[in-house]
Order: C-alpha cells, then structure tokens, then sequence
C-alpha cells in the first residue's frame, strides 16, 4: 500500500507532533508532506522524508498570517497516487484530495480509489470555537489593531474555505468526543474517536524523587523506598509515606529488600504544584499562577514559549513559583511523581501532558470542558472545575486537598491511552477503509 501523511507544519513539539511520529514509525516509507519544515524546532523526523514547497521560504514566527496561502498550497497538492493519504490536522493539511474525492469530481487521479483520513484534531481554531479569543488577541502585540481589522475584513471567505476542504477527507478520525462534537458542529461531518498516543510507561516511575524542599526536587535523582514497613525510617533518616512499598527476602548477606511488581513510592515532600505546557495564552497558565499565589501554594511550571516573560512578570518574583525550562523526558517523569497535583487550566480537545502526568500517578485538576472530561475523573484521579477564572481553580484546588487519591489507581486510569492502543485502533480503522 503506498502511504502519504500530511501535517499543517512541522516548526515545534506538541500533541499533532506525537500523532504523526506514531503514524511514521507506522508506516516508516511514507513521505511527509507539509507546508514548513524546521529541523531546529523539532529532530523527530530526521529519518524522514519530509517535503515542502514555496511556503518554505516563509520565517516559522509568520505562521498564522499564512493560513490562505497553506490552505491554496495544500489543495493544490497532486497526491492522487497513493492509495492512502493521512492527514494530521488542526488547520489546512485536510484541504489535500484524494484520487477518489478526485474522480467522483470528474477530475484526473492517477489512482481513483485512493483515500484520505484526516486525523483531524479539531477543526481550525481561530475561524471557528475560539474566533472571539483570537480576534481580543490575536498574538501580534503592537500589530494586534491591524491584524485584528484584515482578519475580521477576510474571515467569512476564509470560513467557507475552511468548510469546503473540510467535506474533501473520505473519513476523519479525531481525539476526544468534545473534537467529535466540534466537527459535527461546525463541518456537519462524522467522525470516530481515537485518542492520541501518550508514552504512558515511560512517565510509570518505580520511586519518586525525594525532597525535603520546593528547590531541591530539581537537583534530586530518583531514590528507592529501602524500608521494611510503613512508618519505619530510611537509611537518611526520613520516614516511608503511605503504604508498605517493599517486600523482604533473605539472602546470605542477611536482609534484601525487594520491590513489590508495579509499585510506585510516594515522594516525602508533595508540597508543590505542576504544570507543563508551551507557554503561549490560550493555554491559561495566568490562572495557575494567581491560584497558587492567592492561595499561598508552590507551582512548579515547566515549558517555554512566547508568553514566558509576561508569566515571569505575573509571578511577581515570589518563592512560590518556580519557571524550569524543558526538561528530558526521564526527569519530567520524576517532577510528575513528586507533584502533589497537576493544573491544566485550558480548554483543549485532548491534552497530552495530563495524562503523562496521571501515569506518573500524579492526580489532575481540570478545566471541567474540552478533552479532559474523557480521562478525568472527579473525585477519583483528579478534580474539574466549572469556569476559567481564578476563584473557580482556587476553589478546586482547596476541594483537591481535602481529598484522598490513591495514585496507583491514578496511574493505572491511564492505561487506556497507551501507544500500542493507538497503533491497533489505527490498524484496524485502516484495515476496514482501505483493506
């Protein structure tokens, strides 16, 4: 079978990212095309045939101004040979048609019976669900008046656009039931739910890091739990939380522990907040930064981005928050572990990122809309809360800790969205479509 996948662009890490990482080690021989390529913002796909066009001449920061230009390039694409096209999609990459969309309009395809999936995530943002969000900012900074008066000026013409590509893929595939209830909404198309990918059991740390200070849990490795019961000390002298995590053997040295199959330790020091995220507005890390400081609490927060040095501001140089930059996956794991919860204050149709952290046994508060309300659970491995203002994630936050969570339970809830869950539901999509 010969395989295409198409993305909207490849310039920085995030969820479409994943997706398509999964789908080219899926099918390794398909090439990539898309409408900007930067090695410096993502290395993922070095052993890939990556293909661009004119758009490449473009700088990536220029991105949302070139929306028409990439929808124009997309569907002018020529693609009709393959007899599968997938397309990773929040914005124009679906516009592309394939050999069969071709032939039923009466056009030439080199291959009439090939089909395209579009893995749409959600349909294009800024046209539709968060048109009035973009439009109070558009992200320009002094630019903002004049990009807000073209955008206003073009966006009918630009919607119908959108729609109309939106009706070219055969079948779309997307990753929540809120993305499925968008596409409805706005494209009048059915879609079937296949949730992304997430590296689950690299986030399952066996013990997390141990601290005595907010400060010391980025200089901290992972330590193991060497006791012989709850309650008993360490041999530094802290105390085991929780439950009985080891078991004891004997051996000829005298007393072995040994580690109980799929135990996780609970840090000693759960004493701050996290949250990780690509630091840009709609992602709403204001609203974490002022809970925690209105409530006294420490918030760890991990990414980088455009909003960063307005986020710094915010923080007003407290000892409550703390700015890491990215950090490898082996030490963001143990940041989860030792977190006493995660804040996703934004609405999204998925969100990878909090169930990496429910993995790490590491329980969420919620944004209670969006993607979330697929694998949050309240009261169980999180918290939701009603309205995107401080006052509702403050009072969330202070329910949080009045709570009791179990994390194993926590980081097994997210045993339903595993990598290899990922790749047979694809399979098995393809298998029925394609044959």
């Amino acid at each position: 079978m010969k395989v295409a996948l198409v993305c909207d662009w490849l310039t920085n890490v995030g969820g479409a990212e994943k997706v398509l990482l999964e789908l080219h080690q899926m099918y390794p021989k398909a090439p990539i095309y898309t409408s900007k390529y930067s090695k410096k913002g993502i290395d993922w796909f070095d052993d890939a045939d990556v293909r661009t066009g004119w758009l490449q001449i473009f700088p990536a920061k220029m991105r949302r101004l070139l929306g028409p230009l990439r929808q124009r390039w997309f569907s002018k694409l020529d693609l009709s040979e393959y007899d599968l096209i997938i397309s990773v999609t929040g914005a124009e990459a679906k516009s592309v048609k394939s050999g069969k969309w071709l032939h039923a309009h009466g056009k030439k395809a080199v291959n009439p019976k090939g089909i395209h999936i579009s893995f749409c995530h959600v349909p294009t943002q800024y046209y539709w669900q968060m048109y009035d969000d973009y439009v109070k900012d558009p992200g320009f900074s002094v630019l903002n008046p004049i990009v807000r008066f073209f955008f206003k000026l073009m966006v009918k013409p630009l919607k119908k656009a959108d729609f109309e590509a939106a009706q070219r893929p055969d079948y779309f595939i997307t990753i929540s039931e809120y993305a499925k209830g968008l596409i409805k909404r706005y494209y009048g198309r059915e879609a079937i739910v296949i949730h992304p990918p997430v590296e689950i059991d690299d986030f399952r740390v066996k013990a997390g890091p141990v601290s005595t200070s907010f400060s010391e849990v980025m200089g901290l490795g992972t330590l193991e739990c060497h006791t012989l019961d709850r309650g008993q000390n360490r041999p530094n002298g802290r105390t085991c939380p929780g439950r009985q995590e080891y078991t004891s053997q004997s051996s000829k040295s005298g007393l072995a522990l040994r580690p109980q199959k799929k135990t996780y330790c609970h840090p000693l020091s759960s004493e701050y907040y996290i949250i990780t995220s690509r630091q840009v507005n709609w992602k709403r890390i204001d609203l974490a930064i002022k809970a925690c400081l209105k409530l006294g609490r420490k918030l760890m927060v991990v990414g980088e981005g455009p909003e960063h040095k307005k986020l710094v501001k915010l923080a007003e140089r407290s000892d409550l928050i703390e700015f890491v930059p990215l950090v490898d996956k082996k030490k963001l794991a143990e940041l989860l572990a030792g977190a006493k919860g995660y804040i996703f204050p934004s609405l999204e149709p998925f969100g990878i990122a909090p169930v990496e952290a429910l993995a790490a046994g590491c329980p969420v508060i919620a944004f209670g809309e969006g993607g979330a309300l697929d694998y949050v659970e309240d009261g169980k491995n999180g918290v939701l809360f009603e309205k995107q203002t401080v006052k509702s994630l403050a009072e969330a936050m202070t329910r949080f800790e009045g709570m009791k969570f179990d994390r194993m339970k926590v980081s097994k809830s997210a045993d339903g969205y595993s990598v290899k869950r990922f790749e047979k539901e694809m399979k098995d999509f393809v298998d029925e479509k394609v044959g």
